[in-house]
Order: structure tokens, then sequence, then C-alpha cells
């Protein structure tokens, strides 16, 4: 015992005196320089750490307080007997490893830096660390996680780690010149050689695992989203419990963000590099990179060549890019097509949306000559007198672009514009409005310009009849900046005076011209732009004008196509600022009719607009604005993806919604709806049965029928799921059931009548229908079917049961039987699966229920033709066996499908004398040797030789023999049986 104290003693002896050295040396130094920090005093106090990194010049500089930090983490250490031991694994070293991992952060992981003053070695052992910080298991291979479904910050640091290693490798192909070195001591030179050494070790694992780290890095490269890195605050919250940080170093939003431009920009950089390396073995690899580096140039002419934490070599690039036109030569790398080139193509591919598309871009650089626009015009008109009526609408807007290009450059209108324009519409003027405009956005656009388009407009004006045509000019932004006050009126004066003719026996048109040249003109004019734009900046701006004018006006009421729903309208209306009111209704209403028409990027700027407004005064409507964000990202997302899971930032804010339990907040139905469909149909099922409020899920249908339906898929198949399936049975019988009424007839006896307007259910019938057609899950479909198919079988009356998946677990009685409507379960059933083939028509199970529902309805054509969608689906077009309980004996197409002949049936049909379907043409079919016997035996009986004969033919093939080994006879029944559905399925599809 005393021993050990003692050699305790010795050893911690020797490491304060090492530390003491450390502080010591630090002390030493020139006076006139200030005292160099040991990584001992950061050990003892980490908060010096960030102090130490703020100053402009830190001794010792961030990049080698890494290695003094990882060095000492990785001392070995001496057991009692002196013999050195691997680094032990307490709180020292832990402490050591993360203050590296800060400094690393801090320097925003760039490897462009860490890789010029760090070694290999030291670079691989913070990666290391860094994927250990950042949850990634050890010895697990990189290749086999699948990005999409881990944390961002897990995201980035396996792909960090992984474009090191290809850099490294990369790196390694270089040439490199040896440095001279001068005379060294024995120690320095074992040292570097271990390092050398050590350095080998690693490159070659590195190489190793090449086409991993190539195949994770284009893996990342398909995450079409931002990435997060961990930052000074998210690893200092690592050291914290785990149960206080409350999953934040998880959440999308934490740590320093990467834009997916950048990790693209970078990532195809470092393969394009890695590939370029791999080239000379292997000469496709060249195609890859030209293609990699081709999309880098793109993004760095997108976004630039540095960033925070990177920086491209655009001479280095360039050379790439050189190099790989001339091994791989193709069209992506050479320079972009000329604007005629691509007219030409796209003439030629008849891709007339592109000509437009160029059309309207150069009136921004002005490259397209005159004399080539109107050849390309003449050509298009041409086609369009030939017989290519669709290119009627193309013809007039080309000439439009053609027509503002003119007046610009001082020509005349053409006479092809005026016969173009002859019958003037809303959408020709809304796409000419669009011309001038963009003639106007470049930054070279003179006074001059304007004038002319000024004077073109107003000309326009005046030849126009249609007043509500002139209105759209005249009311125009454009318009109205261009055009003097002089300008204004006498455009107004004309055309008071062309309505002052219009015949008073036809009914007067309504437009504002007929009110009287006052403000209130104006004001009409304001109050048309308000019902027209969508740029919440501009609403704002009318908005204040029109208070200017008239500040007693309720302009929300100004259109009666403006609506909120009704819950929120109280709040809203009450508002005291008026100009506050109008505003945030207006951007409301308009923020919801663009999502209700999916316009969502115009939807999210409306919304947002009114967020951010309505959180300065009002903590209530800013939680409604924030409900609304969320239902409108749902609807964005759903819209944009429904394949790749959503990032777990949109799924951590539904979580809140449900979660939220904030009084007196307004909440509209539709967004419990969508939130409880987004979670069921990506799986979230766990959220639904344990985190909802038991508040919510009385108060909304919605809530308790999904965590009803999440407890029920959570369970299947195990044994516990009738427990839970019993209580959503219970739900969805109420819901399909409906309250009796008695009624008095007029001789005086009472009868029972069922009111199909009220339900005893929590929601109507066609609520449920709605709800459950914006599901997606197909487990939660099958176990919605399969409930609504169990409910339909305990119809009295039924005859041919439906079958479907799961629906054992149901109860198999009703107490109150007549209370159901199942006229309404059946044709619940039939829009249920109707709708289920449409998420996926290649569900066997789903197919077999639209079959049995046919053949319950007497509908056999159409119910043979879903039972061989079914095997077909499941067998590969019957090339294997079709699995006994998609074919069950009570879906068995022929009598000799049954696991037991159903000769009475067969030879029942046999003999029927009405038949028309040439059945004869199938006897090759038949494998059943009793079958074909009778066969031969009644045309025998009947006199028809020649289906006789084709018969015996038949039974006389040599592996019908009954004498064959059981196998034999078995291959020729699956291969007869394979024909005969093949040929039967190619009569329905």
């Amino acid at each position: 015992m005393k021993k050990k104290n003692q050699s305790s003693e010795k050893v911690q002896g020797k490491k304060m005196s090492a530390e003491a050295a450390d502080r010591e040396a630090a002390t030493s130094s020139r006076p006139c320089t200030p005292p160099q920090t040991s990584w001992f005093e950061f050990l003892l106090d980490d908060s010096l750490l960030e102090k130490h990194l703020q100053k402009p010049h830190s001794d010792p500089p961030p990049v080698q307080l890494i290695v003094q930090f990882l060095e000492q983490a990785s001392k070995p250490t001496l057991n009692e007997q002196n013999q050195v031991q691997p680094p032990t694994d307490n709180k020292r070293n832990r402490t050591l490893k993360l203050l590296a991992l800060k400094v690393a952060a801090h320097l925003k992981w760039n490897l462009d830096v860490l890789e010029k003053s760090l070694s290999v070695p030291v670079l691989n052992m913070l990666l290391n660390e860094l994927l250990c910080a950042s949850k990634v298991p050890p010895g697990t291979k990189h290749v086999d996680l699948d990005l999409s479904t881990l944390p961002p910050t897990t995201v980035m640091a396996v792909t960090l780690y992984n474009r090191w290693a290809i850099r490294t490798i990369v790196q390694s192909g270089f040439p490199v010149k040896p440095v001279k070195q001068g005379p060294q001591q024995p120690n320095v030179m074992n040292q570097i050689q271990q390092e050398k050494e050590l350095t080998e070790n690693i490159l070659k694992v590195l190489k190793e695992q090449a086409e991993d780290s190539i195949t994770v890095l284009e893996g990342a490269l398909q995450l079409k989203r931002d990435f997060y890195v961990h930052t000074m605050r998210t690893l200092d919250l690592l050291a914290v419990e785990p149960g206080m940080v409350n999953g934040e170093t998880e959440n999308s939003t934490a740590g320093f963000k990467i834009s997916s431009d950048e990790m693209q920009c970078q990532g195809c950089y470092d393969l394009g590099a890695v590939y370029f390396l791999q080239g000379p073995t292997n000469p496709s690899c060249y195609e890859k990179a030209r293609d990699h580096f081709f999309r880098t140039k793109q993004l760095v002419s997108k976004i630039g060549a540095a960033s925070d934490h990177y920086a491209i070599d655009e001479k280095r690039l360039a050379g790439y890019c050189q190099a790989c036109g001339v091994l791989a030569p193709s069209n992506v790398v050479s320079q972009p097509a000329t604007p005629y080139s691509q007219i030409h193509n796209f003439m030629k591919t008849n891709n007339y949306q592109g000509i437009l598309k160029i059309f309207l871009e150069d009136h921004l650089n002005n490259s397209l000559p005159d004399q080539f626009r109107q050849s390309v015009l003449r050509e298009l008109f041409q086609k369009s007198q030939q017989g290519n009526g669709a290119l009627a609408e193309l013809c007039f807007k080309v000439c439009a672009c053609n027509t503002v290009y003119d007046i610009l450059h001082g020509q005349p209108v053409t006479v092809q514009f005026h016969q173009l324009f002859m019958k003037p519409s809303k959408e020709k003027i809304d796409f000419l409005l669009e011309v001038c405009s963009r003639s106007l956005m470049s930054d070279q656009a003179s006074e001059a310009s304007k004038r002319k388009i000024a004077t073109f407009l107003k000309n326009l004006c005046l030849e126009i009849e249609d007043l509500q045509l002139v209105f759209m000019i005249s009311s125009h932004e454009l318009f109205m900046k261009m055009l003097t006050d002089e300008e204004s009126k006498m455009v107004v004066e004309h055309l008071r005076k062309k309505t002052s003719r219009v015949s008073m026996c036809t009914k007067p048109v309504t437009s504002f011209y007929d009110i009287p040249a006052s403000a209130s003109v104006n004001i009409g004019q304001l109050e048309h732009q308000l019902i027209l734009t969508v740029d919440p900046w501009r609403i704002r701006q009318i908005l204040i004008e029109l208070h200017g004018m008239t500040s007693d006006r309720q302009y929300w009421k100004v259109s009666s196509k403006w609506e909120v729903p009704t819950i929120y309208s109280g709040s809203i209306l009450g508002i005291k600022d008026n100009l506050t009111r109008d505003l945030v209704y207006i951007l409301l209403a308009k923020g919801l009719h663009c999502s209700a028409i999916k316009d969502y990027p115009r939807a999210k700027q409306l919304l947002s607009a009114c967020l951010e407004l309505v959180t300065e005064f009002s903590p209530k409507l800013r939680q409604v604005m924030l409900n609304e964000m969320l239902l409108l990202d749902i609807y964005t997302y759903e819209a944009a993806s429904a394949q790749e899971r959503p990032p777990p930032e949109l799924i951590s804010r539904v979580r809140g919604y449900l979660e939220m339990r904030i009084p007196d907040i307004p909440l509209r139905q539709v967004v419990a709806e969508e939130c409880v469909a987004f979670l069921l149909n990506w799986r979230e099922n766990e959220c639904l049965t344990l985190q909802v409020p038991a508040s919510l899920v009385q108060s909304n249908p919605y809530v308790k029928l999904g965590q009803l339906l999440a407890a029920t898929c959570k369970e299947l198949p195990g044994p516990d799921s009738r427990r839970t399936a019993k209580d959503l049975w219970e739900v969805v019988v109420q819901i399909c059931s409906v309250s009796n009424q008695h009624k008095r007839n007029n001789d005086g006896r009472v009868c029972l009548i069922k009111n199909r307007d009220s339900t005893m259910g929590i929601m109507y019938r066609n609520e449920l229908v709605s709800f459950i057609k914006k599901l997606r899950e197909p487990l939660v479909l099958t176990t919605l079917l399969s409930l609504f198919v169990k409910l339909h079988n305990l119809r009295e009356d039924i005859v041919n049961d439906i079958t479907a998946e799961h629906i054992s677990i149901w109860p198999s009685c009703i107490p109150n039987l007549q209370a159901v409507d199942f006229d309404a379960v059946a044709v619940t059933v039939k829009e249920l699966v109707s709708y289920a083939l449409t998420i996926n028509s290649n569900s066997h199970s789903w197919l077999t229920i639209q079959a049995d529902i046919y053949f319950a309805t007497n509908e056999y054509s159409a119910a043979l033709n879903y039972y061989l969608q079914a095997g077909a689906v499941c067998s590969d077009f019957f090339t294997k066996q079709v699995p006994p309980e998609v074919y069950t004996d009570q879906v068995a197409i022929l009598c000799q499908f049954l696991r037991e002949i159903d000769y009475k049936t067969a030879f029942k049909a046999l003999q029927e004398q009405n038949s028309h379907d040439g059945m004869d043409s199938y006897y090759d079919y038949i494998w059943d040797v009793t079958i074909l016997e009778y066969l031969t035996y009644l045309h025998h009986k009947r006199g028809e030789t020649d289906k006789r004969q084709i018969a015996i033919k038949a039974i006389g093939q040599t592996e019908l023999n009954a004498s064959n080994p059981d196998e034999v006879l078995q291959l020729a029944a699956q291969r007869r049986k394979k024909k005969f559905l093949q040929s039967m399925a190619k009569l329905y599809f």
C-alpha cells in the first residue's frame, strides 16, 4: 500500500513538474513582450480561452493551442510498474479535447486554415474528436449512415471528416520537394520519423476508405438544405448534463450555419479533385471531375470563391476545367451557347417558351439586333398561319417585346403590333406592362427612355375603347410614376369625353373615370392598386397614402373577396389604430388567398410581413401568425417534396404546436388537422401518443382521431393492437352512426327513420373522409381500410365478405347495429380504396380489396381485372408463384387453382352449351388430367371432333404423365398457371 502511494506521488510529481516547467517557460520570456499563456491555465479556467481568442494577435496563436491541447490529452501515462499506457479517459483529458474543438470552432472549421498549420495526425485526431462530440458511434462506417435522418451537426461532422479525407489523399498525390534540414538532435529526428510513419499509416487507411468517403460526399450533395456545425457555444452545451440541454445541440438552428450552396460548392470542388486524381487509372473519372468542376464554377459565380469556412482557388479551378476540357471534352465545359444558337435550337425543338424567356431577358442587355428579332417573329408568324394556332399568343408576346425594343431605340410602332393588338385583353395588357417594366429595370435606363415608354402608354390609353382596360394601364405603378400631372389630367379629360358619348340606352360602364376629377380620383386609383398588389411594402405605402387623405374610412372593406377566418377577425378588428388594423387584415387576407391558390412564396412574404408587424404590439396575434406560418410551411414542404424526410426543425415546430398550452389563443381547426396528418405521414407516432395535452385531445376531434390512429399503428401487429384498436373502432362506428327518429304516417302508424343530417360521432363522415385523403403513410391507410372493411362486413345483408390486412384486430359485433349507416360505410370503403390506389397502385392488398368490392356488387369483369393486377404485382407479372395469402380459395380464378380441386363446379361449367369464350384455346393451360379426360369424353359425346383432338393433344403431353415424379408434375402446373394468368392479364391491361 505504501509502495503504491509512493509511485503515485512520483507520477504526480512528474506531472506537476511538467506543468511548472510550462509556467516557468511562460514567465521567462522577454520583458518587452506579454507573457505567453500556457495550456495549463486554460485547463484551470476555460473561460480564459474565449478572451484569449478575441485578441487580435494572441500568443500562442489558435492553431498552436489545438496542438498543445491534443498533445497533452494524448500523452501516455505510467502505471504502478512505470510501464507506458495509453492516455486515460478522465475529466482532464476530456476538457483538453473540448478546448481543442472550441478553438477549431472559433476558426469556423475552415480546412484551408487547419491543413496549413496542423499535421495529418493532429488533424485526424481533431476531426475524430468532432465525430465523437457529434454523436457518431465509434466504429460505424460512414457509408452506412443515412444522412437525411441525422441531426444537422452530425451530418456536418461526417461531411467535414470525409472532405478532409479525400483532400488529404489528393494532396498526397502531388509531388513534394524534400525540405533540406540542417543537423538535428537524435530525439528530434526520432520524433520526425515517428510522425512520418504515423502519417503514412493514416494515409493508407484513408486510401482504403476512399470510395466510402466519395460515396458519403455524393450523398451529402443530394441533401438540398442548409447545414450547421458546432460553435463554441454548442460545444459548451455538450459538457452540460444531458437533461439540462433539452436537445438544443441537435436542433437545426443551433450552431454555425453553412448554406446549401456553400456546401455544394466546396463538396463539388473536393470531389472533382479526387476524381481527377483517379483519372489516369479510370478515364471515366475525368467526366465526373468535369461535371463537378463545372458545377463548382457555377456556384462560385453565384456565391463567390471565399466564405467564412472555405476558400476556392479560382486559378486552380480554371486549370482543372481547362484540363478536363482536353481530357474529357464536352459541350458542358465549353462556353455557354450564344442567344442566337439557343434560339435556333429552341426553334428546332419547338421550345417556344425558351424563345420568349430569351427575348424578355434581352431587354436588360440588348444583345439581339432588331433584324434578328424581326426574322424570328416572321418565322413564328408563318408557322402560326400554317395551322399551328397555339402560336398566336406567342406571336403577340414576341411582337410586344420587339415593339418596346423599337420604342426605346426611337423607332415607330409597327403595323403588325396594331394588327395583333386589335382585340386587346387583360392578359395582353398584363404582359405588355411587364415588358415595359423589365425594360426600365436596368440601372442604365435613362430619362429619355422613360419618357418614350410613358408616351407609348399614354397613346395606348387614348386608343383603347374598353375603359376597364384603360384603367388597368392608368392605375399601374409604372404609368403613375412616369406621367406628369398635366399628362394624367389630359388622359382623364379625354376619356371623360369618350364616356359622355356612350349611348344612354345601354348600361353605363362602371369606371373610376365617372368620378369627378378631384382627390377622390387618386383614392380610386390607390384602392384599385391596393386590390391588385401583393407586395407587402407597396400595400403599406398605399394605406399610408389613403389614410393621409381620409382617416375615417375602413379600407379593409375595399374588396369583398378579402376574408380572414372568423375566429381571427375579432382580434384584428379590435386593433385601435386604424392604419395598423387595415394593414394586418389585408396582409393576412392576401396571404391566406395566395396560400389557397398554392402561390406559397408570395404567401410567405405576406405572412412574414404580418408577423413582423404584430410582434411589436400583440403576443396573441403573434402566436396566430406563427401558427399560420407553420401551416404554410407544411403546405410548402408537402408540395415541394413528398419523398425526402422533412427537416427536424419543421417536425419540432409541428410538435410544439400540438404541445402548446398558451391560453386564449384563437386556433383554426385546419392547422391541427394538417399537423396531425403531417405527423402520421412521417411516422411520428410517439409524439401523438405521449406528448399531446389531454385538453387538446378532448377539444379537437382531429387530434383525438390522430392519437388513436397512431396508438393502433404503433402496436401493429403485436398482441396489444386489439386493445388500442377497440378505442379507434368505437370512435369510427359513432361517426358512421346516425340518430334515429320516429315519424307518424298519414294512416297513424309510427315508422323509424334515420336522420342522415346529424351524427353521433366527434365529426361528420365527410370530414373524416376529407382528413383521410390527406394521409399517405401505407400502414395508416391500411389500418383505416381494414376498419371500414370490417364494419362493412357486419352488414346483415352482405353475401360476400371483403378481405383486408389486419382485419382480425377489430371487434366482431356492434351493440346498436341498426344505428350504423351501412350505405355510407359502403360508399366510404369505395372512396378510400380508390384514394389509396392513387398513393400506391401496386399494393396487392388494396387491389384485392377493390376486386372484392366489385365482386360483391356483381361486377365480375372489373373484379377479375383487379384480382389479376393483385397477383401480377406480387409475382413480377406471374413469373413467380402468387403468394397463397393473395390468391386464396375464395379468390381462385380457376377450379384447378384451389388446394383441393373443385371437380363438381368444373364439370358443371364445362357442360354449359352457351359458351362463346373460345375455351378450347385455353386447353394447353389445364394441368389436371381428370379435367382433360372429362373434356375428351364430353367432346366425343357431342361429336365435336376438332375440340376432342385439341383436348387429346393437351392430355398427351409427357410432362402431365401421372407416372412422373411430383417435382415434374408441380413444375408443369406452375408453368401452366403462369402462362394462363399472363394470357388473362393481357386481355385486361
